[in-house]
């Protein structure tokens, strides 16, 4: 069953550069990885969520994320509160959230708004 795992971070002034950079250059090549996305959500914070074929593979790549978080460690700050550097959560999906398809054109309005759009 699908899983994700998201981790949120605060980097320190200065550092934003090399943080994007460790993450651009990473070519992720951990067993069960489908993808996923750096999100600036704030000011110097970020999150990464990432989507997996399975939690068992969540799992068993974590040795490795925690080798890719050690080449970027020196970037981040205190998220304060007994945190620590980073807020992981992960889990399995239990609904997946289609996306809303984007209603047809009839052919005579195409048409027409390509007649339109030549003059």
């Amino acid at each position: 069953m699908t899983a994700f795992n998201i981790v949120r971070f605060r980097v320190k002034p200065g550092h934003e550069a090399h943080f994007i950079a460790a993450h651009r250059g990473s070519r992720f090549g951990l067993k069960g990885f489908r993808g996923g996305a750096l999100v600036k959500t704030g000011e110097n914070t970020f999150c990464i969520v990432g989507e997996w074929a399975s939690f068992k593979k969540l799992a068993e790549a974590r040795p490795q994320m925690i080798g890719m978080l050690d080449s970027f460690r020196d970037d981040l700050e205190d998220l304060g509160g007994g945190l620590g550097l980073t807020d992981p959560v992960s889990g399995e999906v239990v609904v997946k959230l289609p996306a809303a398809k984007p209603a047809k054109k009839s052919r005579a309005k195409a048409k027409k708004a390509k007649r339109k759009k030549r003059r």
